[in-house]
C-alpha cells in the first residue's frame, strides 16, 4: 500500500510596484497646481458675486471683493422682485428659451436629416452655403435681420424675439453629421415595413438621436437665455425685455442712482441658476449617451 503524498509548493507572488520618477511626480503636482489655481480663476468672480449680493450697498463698495459679508441682507432680492420689473424680464426669458429649444430640436433635426439623408439638386450647395454662416460673425447680421423682422411685421413682438431664432446653422451642422453616423440599413427597414419618409425620420431615425438631441437642447437653451444682441434690434417694447437685456439696463443704473452693486450683481446670480442647473443635470446623460452611441 502506497500512500500518495501532495506536497503543495510555496506560492511566491511577486508585486511589481511602479516607480515614479521625481521629475514625472513634480509635473504631475505641477499640473494639478496650476488646474487648481485656474479653477479658483475662474470660480472666484462668481463667489464674489454671490457674496456682494448679499452685502448692503456701502458694504459693497467698501469691501468689493470680501467673500463674507459683515452685514447679512436680502434687500437687493427684495428690490428685484418687488420693487422692479425683474419677474417680467425672468416670464420673457422663460417664454423665449424654452420656444427656441423646442423649435430649434425640431427644425434643425429636420434639416439636418435632409442633408445627411434625402438626395436632392443642390444639396451640396446648401450644405457648403450653412458652413459659411457658420463663418459670419453673428453682430454683421444684425442690421439685415431688423430690416427682415420689421418688413415682416413682426418688430415688437414675441414672434420677433422667437421666428429668427427657431434654427441655427450649428444646430443643423450636428443634427446632420450625427444623422451620417447611423447605418442606413435601419432606414431601409423601416420602407420595407411601409414608413414614409418623415415616418422614418419621427419614429426610427430621432429616436436614435438622443446624444445629439441633448447636446442641441443644452446649446439652444443657453444660447436663447444668454441672447442679447438679437433682442436689442427685435423689441423695443418693455412688456417685451429679457433678462439679458434688463441686467444690461440695470448696468447704466436704471432703478436708481449709485453703483448699485448687490443689485446688479444678485440680477446677474439669479441669470445664471437656469442654465447652471440645465447643465448639471445633462451633463452625465451627455457623456453616457455619447459612450454608447460609439459602442454602437
Amino acid at each position: 500500500m502506497s500512500a500518495v503524498q501532495t506536497v503543495d509548493a510555496p506560492v511566491q507572488r511577486t508585486e511589481r510596484t511602479r516607480v515614479v520618477s521625481p521629475g514625472v511626480m513634480a509635473a504631475t503636482s505641477l499640473t494639478y497646481a496650476l488646474l487648481v489655481v485656474l479653477a479658483i480663476i475662474y470660480v472666484f468672480p462668481f463667489l464674489i458675486s454671490v457674496a456682494t449680493s448679499f452685502k448692503p450697498d456701502a458694504e459693497a463698495t467698501q469691501s468689493p471683493l470680501s467673500l463674507i459679508p459683515e452685514t447679512f441682507t436680502t434687500a437687493a432680492y427684495e428690490r428685484l422682485f418687488l420693487n422692479s420689473d425683474f419677474p417680467l424680464w425672468f416670464r420673457n426669458s422663460v417664454i423665449v428659451a424654452i420656444v427656441v429649444t423646442a423649435g430649434r430640436i425640431f427644425f434643425n433635426s429636420l434639416a439636418g436629416y435632409a442633408l445627411a439623408r434625402i438626395p436632392f439638386k443642390g444639396r451640396g450647395i446648401i450644405f457648403g452655403a450653412l458652413v459659411a454662416v457658420m463663418a459670419v460673425p453673428g453682430v454683421v447680421l444684425l442690421i439685415p435681420k431688423f430690416l427682415v423682422i420689421k418688413q415682416l411685421g413682426i418688430y415688437n413682438s414675441f414672434a420677433g424675439l422667437i421666428i429668427p431664432l427657431l434654427a441655427d446653422a450649428a444646430g443643423i451642422f450636428i443634427m446632420k453629421n450625427f444623422f451620417e453616423s447611423i447605418p442606413p440599413s435601419v432606414e431601409e427597414a423601416a420602407r420595407l415595413d411601409g414608413a414614409g419618409t418623415f415616418r422614418t425620420f419621427w419614429s426610427v431615425v430621432l429616436p436614435m438621436a438622443v446624444p445629439a438631441l441633448v447636446t442641441i437642447s443644452i446649446l439652444s437653451f443657453q444660447g436663447s437665455w444668454n441672447e442679447l444682441s438679437h433682442f436689442i434690434i427685435a423689441s423695443q417694447s418693455p412688456d417685451l425685455v429679457t433678462l439679458t437685456k434688463g441686467v444690461a439696463q440695470l448696468s447704466s443704473g436704471t432703478l436708481g442712482q449709485g453703483t448699485q452693486y448687490p443689485l446688479k450683481l444678485g440680477a446677474a446670480v439669479i441669470m445664471t441658476i437656469p442654465v447652471a442647473i440645465l447643465f448639471f443635470v445633462f451633463q452625465k446623460r451627455i457623456m453616457n449617451a455619447s459612450a454608447g452611441a460609439v459602442k454602437e
